[in-house]
């Protein structure tokens, strides 16, 4: 990519309102037809890919462009049409494709979508072929001069239609999207029976709002299921894993074992036990890990999380033996921190849990079934299973800044920092850091008192705000 231009890949691919660059029709047209040019450069052959989309209204149009884009460029195509971002990277795998285009935004609103690409893998685009892609979206851009369209200029792709045929040899989205269903319920879930255990499931109003109820009622659940009615504008609000209040009531009104609230993709999953308690990524964590353990498959007695983990978790891990390997925060961090170290089990506190022996891409129905397993497996409720693991206090305050120096090159902010962890101990944990996105500095401390933590982190925010703050 030329020096300057802007970077439209981030750790989670493209993202941005939908309609607006890099999210309209045309700049989607061009990332598909750049996506199987240089696939068709590598293999020496034509490209096969495969699709699927969320509930947005605007994923449709968005899949379609990316598509004639890349059939253009004389890639065959399929659609498995509203299916989770987990179910892509499992028929990019198995097909096999070439690659496995993913039109979602995740948990934002419906307003925002994004473009996500897998390798047959299961694992996310190289970042070469990221920088290749952007290349020539910009190029593009440039070629079309003053009489192209606006960066900012709104288009919605009318007039896209919707193909989920499959392509010429293709078995339709329908059939794509029974794969799925056949080998979470028939690999994944082999011998789990799940008759006589009630379940809740949030599906967010998205790619799991067919698929879940389905994959959990086939393994003999009685299953109550929650916004699973997606209009294109419903998509994470006021449910599924960012909003779970819902959940917990009914929960505990249906007499329900467990509840399960996944986000708009389904690539991750929180849980509820029956006493209404919320069970985050940390406590599915511990109790996975425990498990595996007893059973002898937790590589090296190693997991793997990131900085934002509670050390809670950090401390009932090693109680037991095992190690936790901590990464920067996102899923992809994660993942090559299990490749390296061999691990068998990493994921973050949102509820994104990676089982790397399984699919190297993160999947809330899957990590449901493997939670599952452990309840009917042992006999006991998901309230008991967590015990052994206490969530240690927490405060986060963020700084603005004026500029984003090393902190260890300010001598007051690095002796402060020094200070408080020495008065934290081995019982508390301090994290500071910038954020990626805005001009603040993050402080984060844990502890086991909260009125201490907060005292600590006041004085080490206002250290940052003398020597660093805005004006």
């Amino acid at each position: 990519m030329m020096a300057g231009m802007k970077k439209l890949f981030g750790t989670d691919g493209m993202r941005g309102e939908a309609g607006r660059f890099p999210l309209d029709a045309a700049t989607a047209r061009e990332a598909g037809r750049s996506l199987a040019a240089h696939l068709a450069e590598r293999l020496g052959r034509a490209p096969r890919l495969v699709a699927g989309r969320d509930t947005r209204e605007s994923g449709g149009w968005i899949e379609s462009a990316f598509l004639a884009g890349a059939r253009e460029a004389g890639a065959r195509v399929e659609s498995a049409g509203v299916i989770t971002t987990p179910g892509v990277a499992f028929l990019a795998r198995t097909l096999p494709a070439d690659a496995g285009v993913v039109i979602s935004a995740s948990h934002n609103p419906y307003q925002d979508n994004g473009i996500k690409i897998f390798a047959p893998s299961g694992r996310k685009l190289d970042d070469a072929t990221e920088r290749l892609i952007e290349a020539d979206i910009h190029a593009g851009r440039a070629r079309a001069g003053e009489g192209g369209r606006q960066a900012d200029e709104s288009d919605d792709g009318a007039g896209l239609e919707v193909d989920e045929g499959g392509g010429r040899d293709g078995e339709g989205a329908a059939g794509l999207r029974a794969r799925y269903l056949d080998y979470l319920a028939d690999e994944v879930a082999d011998g789990l029976r799940l008759g006589g255990l009630t379940v809740v499931a949030d599906c967010a109003n998205g790619a799991a709002s067919e698929l879940a109820p389905a994959l959990l009622s086939r393994l003999g659940a009685r299953v109550v299921a929650l916004h699973v009615s997606p209009d294109g504008r419903n998509i994470n609000r006021d449910c599924g894993s960012l909003h779970m209040d819902e959940l917990r009531r009914r929960v505990a009104a249906e007499g329900a074992g467990v509840g399960v609230a996944y986000d708009g993709d389904a690539d991750r999953a929180l849980f509820v036990d029956a006493r209404g308690q919320v069970v985050d990524g940390d406590a599915t964590l511990w109790v996975l890990a425990k498990r595996m353990q007893e059973r002898g498959g937790l590589a090296g007695d190693r997991v793997v999380a990131t900085v934002m983990s509670n050390l809670g978790l950090e401390l009932a891990l090693r109680s037991r033996g095992i190690e936790l390997l901590r990464t920067d925060v996102g899923d992809k961090y994660v993942l090559e921190e299990l490749l390296r170290a061999g691990a068998s089990l990493g994921g973050e506190q949102s509820g994104h849990i990676i089982f790397p022996r399984t699919g190297l891409a993160g999947d809330g129905m899957l990590t449901t079934l493997n939670l599952l397993r452990v309840l009917i497996e042992t006999g006991r409720p998901l309230g008991e299973l967590t015990e052994g693991f206490t969530r240690l206090p927490q405060v986060l305050t963020n700084v603005r800044v004026r500029e984003k120096l090393p902190f260890e090159e300010v001598a007051e902010v690095a002796r402060c920092v020094r200070e408080t962890e020495a008065a934290l101990g081995d019982g508390g944990r301090l994290l500071l850091r910038y954020s990626g996105t805005e001009p603040l500095a993050r402080v984060m401390i844990e502890g086991e008192r909260q009125e201490e933590i907060e005292r600590l982190a006041d004085g080490l925010a206002e250290v940052i705000r003398r020597n660093l703050g805005a004006v």
